[in-house]
């Protein structure tokens, strides 16, 4: 089991050591994602789209700054230290109910939001009928999601309904005290909630500088990994970088020619104000390029979903 240093014993650490975690900025995870989705939506085939996220991720901000979910009982958290798991895995949690709550509250404001397109007020009208006469359906639907099962998944639907799940991830995650997390965890989920990153930044500034850290597109936790390395396989061998011509330097897709799978990565130094769930939802050309190259995603983005086969 992890032991928790003392005051005097986190005093003594080497302060020159890469941070292993980037605990999500509670005050403004979800409002630097709308500003960040409204700049990008600036000339972009998808703007509209882009727009429509950004509202969504306005609500979520809203919704944050009010909730607060039961914590993990301290029993899930000594047993995922001892087993080197994350304390916080999404995939087989037994969710308190107000998610429901924030998913209602997300889909009151995108009804109300000026501009809204016609199609999103009908899709929020639906689920919002659903959460009232049928909500153990969503939480059937919650399940699907948090376990990748696309087959289960309405494509118009499934925006929504991971937003709410990420307030309800990203308070515990904004609350949970990184000292906590196991010292070894699974390679290549969030250390948090177990998730698959949506992509990863190379950072800039302090001690962070130059490092490379993947994203959890569900809690909004970062952690670090040595560059060249695929963040799928784990291998070094033939990690190659991808770009489109002519685009932004700060995006780059990451593949990796032993397990033929990607991810994208961005560069803080070239664009400070990149943010992964973002610039990746706004890079789909990239991802067009990277399937013509014969190489599969390794994971998807939660705003963006589509039923298997499509």
């Amino acid at each position: 089991m992890q032991r928790i240093l003392s005051r005097g014993e986190i005093e003594t650490l080497d302060h020159t050591a890469i941070p292993r975690f980037r605990m999500p900025e509670r005050a403004s995870v979800f409002a630097d994602r709308a500003a960040r989705l409204r700049q990008l939506a600036q000339g972009s085939a998808i703007s509209g789209y882009l727009s429509l996220m950004a509202q969504l991720a306005d609500a979520q901000q809203v919704a944050l700054a009010g909730f607060s979910a039961p914590p993990a009982p301290e029993a899930r958290i000594s047993l995922a230290q001892s087993h080197g798991l994350p304390p916080l895995q999404a995939a087989g949690w037994q969710r308190d109910p107000s998610w429901r709550g924030v998913l209602r509250g997300l889909l009151d404001h995108m009804a109300a939001a000026p501009g809204a397109p016609a199609q999103a007020v009908e899709v929020c009208a639906a689920l919002k009928a659903r959460l009232e006469d049928h909500p153990a359906s969503l939480e059937t639907m919650a399940d699907a999601l948090l376990a990748g099962r696309d087959d289960e998944v309405d494509g118009a639907m499934a925006p929504f309904v991971m937003a709410a799940l990420q307030v309800y991830w990203t308070d515990l995650s904004s609350r949970f005290d990184a000292r906590q997390l196991p010292v070894v965890a699974p390679f290549g989920v969030c250390p948090v909630c177990g998730s698959l990153p949506v992509a990863s930044v190379v950072r800039v500034g302090g001690q962070q500088d130059g490092c490379r850290y993947l994203c959890c597109p569900l809690c909004a936790t970062e952690w670090h990994l040595v560059r060249v390395v695929c963040s799928h396989c784990e291998q070094t061998k033939d990690i190659a970088y991808h770009s489109i011509e002519g685009g932004p330097d700060a995006i780059k897709a990451e593949s990796c020619g032993h397990c033929h799978v990607y991810r994208k990565i961005f560069y803080q130094e070239k664009d400070l104000y990149v943010e992964p769930v973002a610039d990746d939802l706004a890079s789909l050309a990239l991802d067009v390029l990277m399937g013509e190259e014969g190489y599969s995603r390794a994971s998807g983005n939660p705003m963006l979903w589509q039923a298997a086969g499509n």
